[in-house]
């Protein structure tokens, strides 16, 4: 317990507040007991049917709407795609980039309901300046409430003996996120909880800033303000893609639904959590939540909302393997619909989940199988609706988008009448390149302006 000692002490020496650190306090003891986040599959049962978006009444949520906020995860930098600076000013489409589209469909939302609709970042201490400054080029985006509150940080352990990790050549590097189920202790640790209520606000739509798919849809936000429930978790069809991610399911001894990890799967479960016939529902990470709940249940349990714990193994410097091994102490946004009794799950359509968490999933989206409407959605063309986006897989060498670039100097290929494209090795693509069903190209090569591609 030394460790949490030191661990406590170091948190209070760099301000955070109580309501953090005793929420780091909590998972530290539930690791030292033996807590390992893991969730069996004999205490779950699977989902058979949701409620669907497409048979919700239609509605414009004029009643509801101006109570309404949208929040956006913005605390990463894209490390993983060699960026340096916020994810979300990374240019996806029509030289516009994740921010830019985002702050579109608020404004336009905003010209068609005449709601106050504000947008606040979860920005972490590195995100923050850019990404304000990146929306203050936005003519009437401010709002009655602040732009952004900042996510906690907590030290890494060591994996050793659980004391807090340390790197002098990069100090920065002891810290960490708590994961994005920091987002509750957050709002109330930053005040924006309290200012939201205060300025009338009561649901708030959060959702990951790297989504476009995840715009605020009025259909769900007035189905779930007259369903009276806490918490709404939307959820998607999984598909072979999916099969890594969280699915939802039911608990067996109380009924009450629960998401759960891949870092929260025993190895005996493993097949059966990568079953997408047997686990159906795929969670998009886009949750509505009832702010006045979610205030009555922080003070009906303390700061520590109690979300399951997941014990993240990484290494102190993300980019060297032989750095010194630590552990993460994390929880995730989305399994707070197993704490919140009422919460209820939405099945929604596909194009509300476009994530880009690699160059190929950016390269899709920047090529003409996407389209931004005249609401700022971005959306697969008519053409492509029926049969989903094609599959991109990019090999190494265009993991970084500095790479990726350079190897795409005339844009991006056409996809629309693509339904897969692997490229392994030193490729770089020419100008006015198409792709037709399905092409392989392996370096290293040169694939000439205007070559046709396919099958």
């Amino acid at each position: 317990m030394d460790g949490l000692e030191a661990s406590l002490e170091k948190m209070r020496r760099a301000g955070l507040a109580d309501a953090a650190v005793e929420t780091f306090r909590h998972y530290y003891e539930q690791l030292v007991a033996g807590e390992t986040g893991t969730l069996a599959e004999s205490a779950i049962e699977p989902l058979d049917e949701l409620p669907e978006f497409e048979e919700l009444p239609e509605s414009d949520a004029a009643d509801v709407l101006d109570r309404a906020v949208v929040i956006k995860l913005n605390g990463g930098l894209g490390t993983s795609m060699g960026m340096t600076g916020p994810k979300s000013l990374l240019e996806v489409k029509d030289g516009r980039t994740f921010l830019d589209v985002i702050a579109a469909q608020v404004l336009e939302l905003r010209r068609c309901s005449g709601a106050r609709l504000p947008l606040v970042l979860m920005n972490s201490s590195t995100t923050q300046k850019a990404s304000l400054d990146a929306l203050a080029a936005h003519a009437g985006l401010e709002a009655d409430v602040p732009a952004d509150f900042v996510q906690n940080q907590e030290p890494k352990l060591r994996e050793d003996d659980l004391c807090p990790v340390q790197w002098p050549r990069d100090p920065d590097l002891e810290w960490c996120p708590p994961g994005h189920g920091d987002l509750y202790t957050a709002l109330q640790t930053s005040g924006m909880l309290e200012r939201l209520l205060d300025q009338g606000y009561r649901y708030a739509f959060v959702s990951n800033v790297d989504n476009l798919g995840a715009v605020l849809e009025p259909r769900i936000l007035a189905w779930f303000a007259a369903e009276g429930a806490p918490f709404l978790s939307e959820a998607i069809d999984r598909t072979e893609a999916d099969r890594k991610g969280g699915h939802l399911a039911r608990r067996r001894d109380g009924g009450g639904l629960v998401l759960r990890e891949s870092a929260q799967v025993a190895d005996d479960d493993l097949d059966a959590f990568q079953d997408t016939e047997r686990h159906r529902f795929f969670n998009a990470n886009n949750l509505w939540i009832d702010l006045e709940a979610l205030t009555a249940l922080l003070d009906e349990r303390g700061p520590v909302l109690g979300l399951p714990l997941i014990v993240n193994r990484k290494t102190v410097d993300p980019g060297d393997k032989t750095s010194t091994p630590v552990i993460q102490l994390e929880t995730a946004m989305g399994s707070a619909i197993g704490v919140f009794d009422g919460a209820v799950a939405l099945r929604v359509p596909r194009r509300r989940f476009t994530p880009v968490k690699t160059t190929s999933d950016l390269l899709v989206l920047r090529s003409d199988a996407y389209e931004l409407t005249p609401e700022h959605h971005v959306d697969l063309v008519a053409a492509r609706a029926d049969r989903g986006a094609p599959l991109v897989e990019l090999s190494d060498e265009f993991k970084l988008v500095h790479d990726f670039e350079a190897r795409f100097p005339g844009g991006p290929p056409s996809l629309v009448e693509a339904e897969r494209l692997t490229v392994e090795g030193d490729v770089s693509f020419g100008g006015d390149v198409t792709v037709r069903g399905t092409a392989r190209v392996e370096g290293p090569s040169q694939v000439e302006d205007g070559a046709v591609l396919g099958d």
